[in-house]
């Protein structure tokens, strides 16, 4: 596919579809409009056995990017091309937290400094969408700082008063905080993410949307540009919901952002897969130096009508454990290497905390045994990667 250097492709952008891939022509007309070079880009696309694979590389093709398509069938031959199908369980099938299947694609192919989530029901807006991504990555300034006595910063906290919204896996027990703001100046080369926001649909559960008389998974009350005055940080010590629809990050990551095993387990829990992988990395972050960056650029979230009953039969089964996850991991201190790699370091908190959730007792949550299953599961997916890591020549695909 085109003539692209494979030495100037250092963005792997991680596509997670089964119905509107088409949604890439427009990140992609985007960045040419910004004169951003398309050459840096592998656009990855994560599907399944029954979708149009041919016609989605025909897509590709026809916008002249280098990219690659894996249906379940090619996932697999993908693991025992590189010698880890033992892992393959580790990233859960016909779940959004397929994810992961792109997360242990750039591990495996060194050449990726960056990684880009995008929904495919999402679109860019009129701004520099990779451009500004790339920028936060690269931010060192004055920035905002925003926390709340209930350790928790709602994304969504700058007009909150008016429309009083928080984000799907904010915890019931942290509402009605007060909120702090003040500035602060942070090192350039520290932020590690850069979490865009949306306009439109919101990102609710399916509990708040339910209460915002919405039966169609949509929620009535919408976001808009103006909601999102100023970009932020959230202080130490604070979590955050951490949303994968619109996400950059750094190689150095990837250790300790699994998106986690969802629906495909015998408890039935879902829909926690980013937002618990945004918990791991918080903690690690606040550990280790990192900033998760918030704001801009913005994607507009044109979520497709479903039942909301639905979405609440695949969240009621975790909503318990998302009230408690948090704290099972605040207090986590591991051992540091004294190794200088970054990822050595992400790896070595998100083992103490897989530790932490694998050799827990939890009988006093309802699927507390869920608990244990994530943290063997995290345990895996460091394996895998130390597995991949030794791989000396990737099986790499690019169609």
């Amino acid at each position: 596919m085109g003539t692209t250097n494979r030495s100037d492709q250092d963005i792997c952008v991680v596509v997670p579809t089964i119905r509107e891939y088409e949604c890439i022509r427009a990140y992609v007309e985007n960045a040419r409009e910004h004169g951003f070079d398309t050459s840096r880009l592998f656009v990855l696309l994560v599907t399944e056995d029954f979708c149009d694979t041919d016609d989605m590389r025909a897509m590709l093709d026809d916008l002249d990017v280098s990219g690659a398509v894996f249906d379940g069938t090619r996932r697999e031959e993908w693991y025992e091309d590189n010698g880890v199908a033992e892992y393959a369980h580790v990233v859960p099938a016909a779940s959004h937290a397929e994810t992961s299947f792109g997360l242990l694609y750039m591990w495996a192919n060194e050449r990726f400094e960056y990684g880009f989530f995008i929904d495919d029901d999402t679109l860019p807006h009129e701004g520099d969408f990779f451009g500004r991504h790339m920028r936060n990555l690269a931010f060192g300034g004055e920035i905002e700082r925003v926390s709340s006595d209930e350790q928790w910063v709602n994304v969504l906290y700058q007009r909150a008063d008016e429309h009083g919204l928080y984000p799907r896996g904010y915890p019931y027990s942290a509402m009605d905080e007060t909120v702090e703001t003040d500035t602060v100046e942070i090192d350039g080369g520290n932020v590690v993410a850069s979490q865009g926001l949306w306009t439109n649909v919101p990102d609710l559960d399916a509990v708040r949307i339910l209460m915002d008389g919405d039966l169609r998974g949509q929620a009535q009350t919408r976001t808009a540009t103006g909601d999102f005055e100023s970009d932020f940080i959230a202080d130490r010590g604070n979590y955050l919901t951490v949303c994968s629809m619109n996400l950059a990050f750094r190689r150095e990551v990837i250790p300790a952002f699994y998106q986690l095993p969802m629906d495909d387990n015998a408890w039935d829990v879902g829909r926690f897969d980013d937002i618990w992988s945004g918990v791991f990395l918080k903690r690690a972050c606040d550990l280790l130096g990192g900033r998760i960056y918030n704001g801009r650029p913005l994607c507009e979230h044109n979520k497709a009508p479903r039942s909301t009953f639905d979405d609440l039969h695949n969240e009621v089964a975790g909503l318990e454990l998302n009230e408690h996850l948090w704290e099972l991991v605040d207090d986590v201190e591991p051992d540091l290497p004294d190794a200088s790699r970054t990822p050595d370091r992400y790896a070595a908190v998100f083992e103490a905390m897989a530790h932490r959730l694998a050799d827990g007792e939890f009988d006093e949550y309802r699927n507390g045994g869920f608990f244990n299953h994530v943290g063997a599961y995290m345990l895996d997916w460091l394996e895998c990667l130390e597995a991949l890591a030794s791989v000396e020549t990737p099986a790499v695909a690019d169609d």
